[in-house]
């Protein structure tokens, strides 16, 4: 057992060179910081690139329109029809019994106008369930009802910052709009709170952004605006044909959701396999693909930290041959008095992990202002380079640190470990010393 006196003695020794003892202990203190803030960081981009894919759904799965390539496309000149039919989302209705839910999404880009006030917008026809499936929140009036849907009324439904562009001095509820080439005009019944935009999932699914957003029943959109979307680029103009953008299938129960993503895939492939004109994303799966990074960017983060504890323990066993060099006539001396091998051992051990147990708790208290720091250093970059931060994902951009329990005591006990490992060759070459020779030493 170490003693009081010991760890007294390992103390003052230390304080002799108290810059050396610093740079040592500095470089244990970034190594256990450098695992905390690692692994924070690290959790805090992955809990919100799962959360990101959890708003899909994990019991769904979303079917997407994809423009094929023109030389997969035989008549260019014309109008194209490709993606989702109608037809299809019946067809997958009436043939699927584990469903729960389906919703057919039909997208356009438009020019939204009330008055004076011109927004470029998204219009999106759908079915009343389109709010549940995408976590909409009703912020004031009403949702889209079913009636409306069969009767194709003209009523429509904003999102809040939409509403605030279009009607900076009004209440928008009961107003009208107008959407682009349309002649007809649409009444306000609701505003939905904001909802933050959702990521993109490789090139499968866009990032989705809500801010903009008119929502219409899709039957109203299918008779005033029609299936075929005009393109105006240079000077020349596309035309394509396109029924559905989207379609979100709701399944049951969580178990069916691979067994249900592989018959749709089957059912769709013979129409669809051409062009390749459709995307399934099914989102559990890529919560597992997401949960496996995880681990791997842990691990992988974990290990460049434990390189920083690594040097770390060099600067150790550095300083501490060194002090052996410079006490051989201490240790020749305690020796001659009757120390015995084993308390030259203890003493310098003691030391070492003196050291390591000061830059390991400077360093935990260093970790657990990971976030606040984060937050200092992105006020900053948003200051200094804002270009630079708007051009970052929004999962780094946004990302906020989530410290992990179990990384403090990692640390801290892998810097203890770490004292003991590359503390214990200089104290047994102190130990080794003859104490005559050492007497000796000048």
């Amino acid at each position: 057992m170490v003693s009081l006196r010991t760890i007294r003695l390992g103390v003052k020794s230390l304080a002799i060179y108290p810059l050396r003892s610093l740079l040592t202990v500095l470089g244990i203190f970034i190594g256990v910081a450098s695992v905390i803030w690692l692994l924070a960081i690290g959790e805090g981009i992955s809990i919100q690139a799962r959360k990101q894919i959890a708003d899909l759904g994990a019991e769904n799965i979303i079917i997407r329109s994809v423009k094929p390539p023109a030389e997969k496309v035989a008549d260019t000149t014309g109008a194209v029809p490709y993606g989702l039919q109608r037809s299809e989302f019946d067809q997958l209705i009436e043939t699927l019994p584990s469903l729960a839910g389906a919703v057919p999404i039909r997208e356009l880009r438009r020019q939204i106008r009330h008055g004076h006030q011109i927004v470029d917008g998204r219009v999106v026809g759908s079915t009343p369930e389109y709010a549940d499936i995408n976590r909409l929140k009703i912020y004031r009036g009403r949702l889209l009802t079913l009636r409306e849907d069969q009767e194709r009324i003209n009523h429509c439904v904003l999102a809040a910052d939409l509403a605030e562009r279009l009607f900076p001095f009004e209440d928008p509820l009961g107003q009208q709009i107008h959407i682009d080439d349309d002649h007809d005009f649409y009444t306000v019944v609701g505003i939905v709170e904001t909802r933050a935009a959702s990521a993109g999932i490789g090139g499968s699914l866009d990032a989705q952004e809500y801010a903009n957003d008119v929502y219409i029943p899709i039957s109203t959109l299918q008779a005033q605006i029609g299936d075929m979307v005009y393109t105006r680029r240079s000077g020349s103009r596309d035309m394509e044909i396109v029924e559905l953008n989207q379609i979100t299938l709701r399944v049951a129960h969580i178990d069916d959701v691979e067994k249900t993503a592989d018959v749709v895939g089957r059912t769709l492939s013979k129409a669809h396999d051409r062009l390749n004109d459709i995307a399934m994303i099914v989102p559990k799966e890529l919560l597992k693909q997401a949960e496996n990074t995880r681990i791997m960017f842990n691990v992988f983060m974990g290990l460049i930290a434990a390189i920083s504890l690594l040097v770390g323990g060099i600067g150790i066993m550095n300083i501490m041959l060194a002090t052996v060099t410079e006490r051989t006539r201490e240790i020749g001396i305690r020796r001659a008095l009757g120390a015995k091998k084993s308390d030259v051992i203890r003493q310098f051990l003691t030391e070492a992990i003196l050291l390591t147990t000061a830059g390991g708790l400077l360093g935990i208290l260093a970790g657990l202002f990971c976030g606040p720091s984060v937050f200092a250093v992105r006020l900053l970059l948003e200051y200094v380079a804002p270009q630079t931060m708007a051009n970052l994902p929004d999962v780094i951009r946004n990302v906020q640190p989530m410290i992990r329990p179990f990384s403090i005591p990692l640390s801290f006990g892998i810097s203890l470990i770490v004292g003991v490992l590359f503390g214990i060759y200089p104290a047994l070459q102190a130990a080794k010393m003859d104490p005559i020779q050492a007497l000796r030493h000048n």
